[in-house]
């Protein structure tokens, strides 16, 4: 994912219902910048929402993937 949409936080102060608005219609996060340094990401909550519930199922994914090379390899409990 590209971040494209950058503003300042100043930008981004003036500017605060615009801005919410904006990122709840476009699901997608704004970097927000400091002296011309990206600081900050802000996105609405339920785009958030969705990165969290990927990364939950990507961690439980991973985690059974080590579980069944770990049980290839015989290394674990034993099945009784």
């Amino acid at each position: 994912m590209a971040l494209s949409e950058v503003c300042s936080v100043t930008e981004f102060q003036r500017n605060t219902r615009q801005y919410v608005g904006h990122l709840n219609e476009k699901e997608s996060p704004m970097v927000l910048t400091v002296n011309s340094r990206a600081q900050i990401v802000v996105q609405d909550a339920a785009s958030y929402q969705e990165v969290l519930d990927r990364s939950a199922t990507e961690g439980t994914r991973a985690a059974i993937r080590r579980s069944n090379r770990d049980a290839d390899d015989g290394r674990g409990p034993p099945v009784q």
